[in-house]
Formats: C-alpha cells, sequence, structure tokens
C-alpha cells in the first residue's frame, strides 16, 4: 500500500511539475489541473491493475479498457481548453499537455517511474525552451514588416 501512495505522491508532483509554466505563463490550466490530471491518470491505471489481478478469473475484465478511456476522457478535456477567438486557436499547447500529464500519470500507476520522470523532464524542456525560442526568434521574425522589394 506504501508504494501505491508513493506512486500516487509521484504523479502529482510531475504532473505539478508539468503545470508550472502554464501557471507561469498565466494559463487557464495551471500547477493544480495538471496535478489532477496526472494524479488521476495514475489512480485509474492503479484500480485498473489492481482490479485485473483480483478479477482474473474473470474474463469480462481487460486491463487496456480503463487506460484507453482515460486518453479519451483527456481529449475531451483538451478539447474544451481549445478556443477559436478573433481567427485564432488558442488553448492548444495547454491541451496537449494535459494529454501528455495524463501519459506520466499512467505511466507512474504502471511503475514505468524512469520513462515517466523523463517524459516529464522532456515536455518542460518543451514549454520552457521552445517558448523562449518562440519569443526570441519567431515571433520577431514573424512581425517584421517586408521590404519595400517584396511582395505582400
Amino acid at each position: 500500500m506504501l508504494e501505491i501512495f508513493g506512486q500516487l505522491i509521484l504523479a502529482t508532483f510531475l504532473g505539478a511539475l508539468v503545470g508550472l509554466e502554464r501557471e507561469l505563463s498565466k494559463k487557464a490550466a495551471g500547477m493544480r489541473t495538471f496535478a489532477l490530471v496526472s494524479l488521476g491518470a495514475a489512480f485509474f491505471t492503479i484500480i485498473s491493475i489492481l482490479a485485473a489481478e483480483q478479477f482474473s478469473s474473470s474474463a469480462i475484465f481487460e486491463l487496456s479498457r480503463i487506460p484507453s478511456q482515460i486518453v479519451l476522457g483527456i481529449g475531451f478535456i483538451g478539447a474544451g481548453l481549445i478556443i477559436f477567438h478573433r481567427s485564432q486557436v488558442r488553448g492548444l499547447t495547454t491541451a496537449a499537455g494535459l494529454w501528455v500529464a495524463a501519459a506520466i500519470g499512467m505511466a507512474v500507476g504502471f511503475k514505468m517511474y524512469i520513462l515517466a520522470v523523463f517524459t516529464t523532464l522532456l515536455v518542460v524542456l518543451i514549454f520552457i525552451l521552445f517558448w523562449f525560442i518562440e519569443s526570441r526568434f519567431v515571433d520577431k521574425l514573424a512581425t517584421k514588416p517586408p521590404k519595400d522589394n517584396q511582395e505582400i
């Protein structure tokens, strides 16, 4: 039982870590949302493993059903975050981050700790490094006025 508690704590921590950048960027979904998504995914995964062990003699229970529904459910949450406003789409990065946070929680639930930690580091790197690149280079190049001899 202590290992399960540790899994839930780890999933919560990793989810919060992923949500930190979203929180600092003042996005709708921040640390609490990401922590809850990761925790919920880990908890549902743990439940599915325990249920599979308990009902292993039953032909009705299939271990993959609950994790596949986690992916589907997070997709609906992500779709709700995506907003089309003034010819711009907003919320895609946050929705994608929540989707990955659920996967991190599932990895923790399946005891794939190193994979979960590594993926968390990659997501944080993507959020921070790519934000830096976009704000420093891409945004400046996109707003650069055309030269006189360039077509508009």
